[in-house]
C-alpha cells in the first residue's frame, strides 16, 4: 500500500510540475514587465522635465563692399517718339512703310487719294488767273480815266467845259483807282486759295518728320482718315532706338535719396540672365497719386547698341544710392536675434545693456520697401558666443541692403562670429507650440 501511495504521489507530482513551472515563470515575467514600465515612465518623466540643451548658430563678420539701392519698376521707351498724323481728310491710297521700317526725314510713308486736292488746285489756279485779268482791266480803265481827267482839267481852264463835266471826270478817276485796288485784293485772295490748295495736295503725301524706325502703324489701304479738331495718329516713329529711357515710379519715402547721374542696373523678363546699366537723368517733381500712394517719376537713360531692348518692356530697376568699400559687414538677421535662456539674460544685465529693436520689428539699418536706413543709436546690439553663453555687444550701423549692414562703431573685428539663431533653452515656448500645433484658438 505504501509503495502504491508513493507511486501515485510521484505520478501526480510529475503531472503538476510543468503547470507550477509555468505559473512561476508568468509571475516572474509580470514582475519584469512592471519594473521595465516603471523605469521607462520615470525616465520619460525625467527626460521631459529636463532643460533642453542650448545651441547657437553663428555667422562671421566680413569685410567688403556694401551697395545700398532703391528698387523700382518702369517701362522702356524711346528717348524721342514722334506720332505722325494727317492734316487733311481722305482715303488712304498707298502705304510705303510697315512695322520696323527704317525711315529718313522727309521720306514718303503713306499717301491719301489726291484726286480732290488736284481738282481744288485747278480751281484755285483758274480763280487766280481770272483775278489777275480783272486787275489788268482795272488798270486799263484807270489809265482811260486819268487821260479824261487831264484833258478836262485843261478844258475847264479855257472855259470849254462846265464844272459839272469836270467833276464827273474826277469821280471816274477815283472810282477806277478803287476798282484797281479791289482787283488787286481779289488777286491776293485767289493766290492764297491757290497756295492752300497746293498745301493740301502736298499734305496728301504723308512724310516722316524725323529719321527713325516705325514702331506702330494704325492705318491700312482703303481706310478713311478725318482731320478734324484732333489729328489722328497714323504712325509712331522712334527717332533712335540705340538710346532708350525708363520712366520708373519711386516711392515718396525714397525720392529724397535719388540724385542725378546715379548709376542704375536693371533686368527685363526677356533676358533674365543679363543685367543692363543706366544713369538717372531726370527727377520729375509732379506727384502721381494712385489709391493714396504717392510716387514720383525718375527717368533713367540706357544704351541699346545691340538692339535687345524694345519699347514697352518692363524693367526691374535698382538705383544705387550709396556705396562703401572695405567696410565691416554684418548679416541683418544678427540684429533681430534675442537670446531666450536665463543665463544669457543674466549676462546681458551684468553688462548693463538692454535689447532695443526698431519699430516694426525690423533690423536697424535694414532695407525695407524703399531701402536701408541709417542706425544712429548706440543701443543697437548683437550677441557673441563666449563660454557657451550669448553676450551682448553694442554697435552702431550705417548703410545696408538685404544681405548685409555696415558696422560703423563697434568692438567687433573681421572674423568675429555673431549669433544668428538659437535652438533649445526655451521649454515653455516649445511646450506651448507642441500643445497647439494648429495655432491659437479664436
Amino acid at each position: 500500500m505504501l509503495k502504491h501511495s508513493l507511486s501515485v504521489m510521484m505520478s501526480a507530482a510529475v503531472i503538476l510540475y510543468p503547470t507550477l513551472c509555468r505559473e512561476i515563470r508568468m509571475k516572474k515575467y509580470s514582475i519584469i514587465v512592471v519594473v521595465v514600465v516603471l523605469i521607462g515612465t520615470i525616465g520619460g518623466y525625467l527626460f521631459y522635465k529636463r532643460t533642453p540643451e542650448v545651441s547657437y548658430k553663428t555667422a562671421k563678420i566680413e569685410r567688403g563692399t556694401i551697395v545700398s539701392t532703391v528698387a523700382a519698376t518702369g517701362n522702356l521707351s524711346a528717348v524721342t517718339t514722334v506720332q505722325v498724323g494727317t492734316q487733311v481728310s481722305g482715303t488712304i491710297q498707298k502705304i510705303f512703310v510697315d512695322f520696323n521700317s527704317r525711315v529718313k526725314k522727309g521720306q514718303a510713308i503713306a499717301e491719301i487719294d489726291p484726286s480732290l486736292f488736284n481738282a481744288s488746285v485747278e480751281q484755285a489756279q483758274g480763280n487766280y488767273l481770272s483775278a489777275e485779268a480783272n486787275v489788268q482791266k482795272a488798270k486799263v480803265a484807270l489809265a482811260d480815266a486819268e487821260r479824261t481827267f487831264t484833258r478836262n482839267k485843261k478844258m475847264i481852264v479855257d472855259g470849254i467845259i462846265s464844272q459839272g463835266d469836270f467833276d464827273v471826270a474826277e469821280t471816274a478817276l477815283q472810282s477806277s483807282k478803287a476798282l484797281l485796288k479791289a482787283a488787286e485784293g481779289a488777286v491776293a485772295q485767289a493766290r492764297g486759295s491757290l497756295m492752300q490748295a497746293k498745301t493740301n495736295l502736298r499734305y496728301s503725301t504723308i512724310r516722316s518728320p524725323v529719321d527713325g524706325v516705325v514702331i506702330s502703324r494704325a492705318i491700312d489701304v482703303g481706310q478713311t482718315v478725318a482731320a478734324s479738331f484732333q489729328t489722328p495718329t497714323l504712325f509712331t516713329i522712334a527717332q533712335d532706338l540705340t538710346k532708350m529711357q525708363i520712366e520708373v515710379s519711386v516711392d515718396e519715402a525714397d525720392i529724397s535719396r535719388i540724385k542725378l547721374q546715379q548709376k542704375t542696373s536693371f533686368t527685363v523678363d526677356s533676358y533674365p540672365e543679363q543685367t543692363f546699366r543706366g544713369n538717372v537723368v531726370q527727377i520729375r517733381s509732379a506727384p502721381i497719386i494712385t489709391q493714396n500712394v504717392v510716387t514720383y517719376v525718375v527717368v533713367v537713360t540706357v544704351g541699346n547698341s545691340d538692339m535687345k531692348l524694345k519699347p514697352g518692356m518692363t524693367a526691374n530697376v535698382l538705383i544705387e544710392v550709396a556705396k562703401k568699400d572695405d567696410v565691416l559687414k554684418l548679416p541683418p538677421i544678427a540684429l533681430r536675434f534675442k537670446p531666450k535662456s536665463k543665463g544669457s539674460e543674466t549676462k546681458e544685465k551684468s553688462a548693463g545693456t538692454t535689447t532695443q529693436r526698431p519699430p516694426g520689428g525690423g533690423a536697424p539699418g535694414s532695407q525695407g520697401k524703399g531701402g536701408p536706413s541709417k542706425g544712429k543709436d548706440r543701443s543697437q546690439q548683437v550677441y557673441l558666443l563666449k563660454e557657451g553663453k550669448a553676450v551682448a555687444s553694442p554697435i552702431k550701423t550705417g548703410i545696408a541692403n538685404n544681405i548685409s549692414i555696415e558696422l560703423v562703431e563697434s568692438d567687433l573685428k573681421e572674423g568675429d562670429e555673431v549669433i544668428i539663431e538659437q535652438t533649445g533653452g526655451d521649454t515653455k515656448k516649445k511646450a506651448g507650440a507642441s500643445s497647439s500645433p494648429m495655432g491659437p484658438r479664436f
